[in-house]
């Protein structure tokens, strides 16, 4: 094959369930992921086999996009329809697709949108920039596959840098990429460090790597966000703000033009005893995750690591309570996790549906972490025994090709 693209799975540690809402949000791309080795085909012929999947995929490039199959291949058709409401496609390509990693709470979905994004844009020499990419690999999971997502995933996947913390403000699109401990280096530069510690072990102190790594918990449940509730949490959140503006006798907004970021936080006070306990809890936690995502950026530049993975926990809690999402296995890796020595934070990792969950993990308490966690949480889930896996990854660059 000619070509290889390697598009990453992301994770969240803060900034959960509120890109849809316009919310702020951070995450890192992953070294494990999605890679798609093709050739182009001169033909607009689309033919696709996966290593993962069973089943080939075909379709004409140029053919108008049909209606969904609920297979695999649907992304390649999602990518391919995003594409041409703004490009001409006349070729295709021949390829094949494979991913490192179990399905479910990493964004696989939009980790493989995002690689037949470029691939397509390459095959038809339309240079695309890492943002045009995220906007339409968005655009086809959201008007093809059918799931009311922000653009968490896709900026993660299309916009990291290794080791760096992406920040992102789902309202105006702008974001930074931030050194771990870089307010401290800044300040450090001019004064003698000699008496330092670069070291992982101290995690207060900036490194030129980070100081830990990320451990991902297979629940061993494998799930579909299109068949959970995700979407109607998405609704719950705007219905909170239709009460909201509606109390307080403000014009409403179309359902699709209103989001929790547009209304202030004293309007929720205000109103919040008025509406149901459950809108009240989306909204509640649109509002404290806003707050968070804020202060975990500023202990991510000062080298607070145990403060930025306590406000990872603290998310997951209102995730639990506020959210409500979370199935009994996730909740049980999570309160397991949150017991052991050297973990500094960590949540549920997707839309909280089944799924994983993802920890910050002083690298030198991984075998025991990992021993103690397997060997707790299949006391309870005996049943999940041949398929919850343990994965141990490190923030890395973004989507490529290689």
């Amino acid at each position: 094959m000619q070509y290889h693209i390697f598009s990453p799975y992301r994770v969240c540690p803060l900034g959960a369930h509120v890109d849809h809402q316009h919310g702020l949000v951070t995450g890192f791309a992953i070294n494990k992921g999605v890679d798609l080795w093709f050739d182009v085909a001169e033909d607009g012929h689309v033919h696709l086999e996966s290593k993962t999947f069973e089943g080939v995929v075909d379709f004409d490039i140029d053919a108008p996009s049909q209606v969904r199959e609920r297979h695999w291949g649907d992304y390649a058709r999602g990518a391919k329809y995003a594409l041409k409401k703004r490009f001409e496609l006349t070729r295709g390509i021949t390829g094949v697709i494979q991913g490192s990693l179990p399905v479910g709470g990493l964004s696989s979905s939009a980790a493989v949108l995002i690689a037949y994004v470029m691939a397509f844009a390459k095959a038809n020499n339309i240079t695309l920039q890492p943002f045009e990419v995220v906007k339409i690999a968005s655009e086809a999971e959201r008007e093809y596959i059918g799931l009311n997502n922000g653009l968490l995933d896709q900026a993660c996947i299309a916009l990291s840098k290794k080791d760096q913390l992406l920040f992102l403000d789902c309202d105006s699109n702008e974001y930074r990429l931030i050194p771990f401990g870089s307010s401290v280096v800044e300040k450090e530069t001019n004064t003698d460090l000699s008496d330092k510690t670069d070291h992982p072990s101290n995690p207060s102190h900036p490194c030129s790597t980070i100081p830990f790594e990320i451990g991902i918990f297979f629940s061993g449940l494998t799930r579909s966000l299109v068949n959970s509730d995700y979407n109607l949490r998405v609704y719950e959140c705007k219905t909170a703000a239709w009460n909201m503006l509606a109390y307080t006798e403000q014009p409403l907004k179309t359902f699709d033009k209103t989001f929790l970021r547009d209304i202030p936080k004293a309007t929720f006070d205000k109103t919040r005893i008025a509406m149901p306990a459950r809108f009240a809890r989306r909204a509640e936690h649109f509002y404290s995750e806003y707050r968070r995502v804020r202060q975990g950026v500023t202990a991510w530049e000062t080298g607070n690591l145990k403060l930025f993975g306590k406000l990872s926990f603290d998310s997951c809690e209102s995730s639990i309570h506020n959210y409500e999402c979370g199935s009994p296995e996730l909740i049980a890796i999570y309160e397991i996790m949150r017991s052991l020595p050297g973990v500094y934070g960590g949540r549920f990792s997707g839309a909280g549906f089944k799924g994983a969950c993802i920890a910050l993990v002083d690298p030198a308490h991984k075998a025991e972490i990992e021993k103690a966690l397997t060997e707790r949480y299949l006391a309870q889930f005996p049943e999940y025994e041949k398929t919850f896996k343990v994965f141990w990854v490190r923030p890395d660059d973004g989507a490529r090709f290689v």
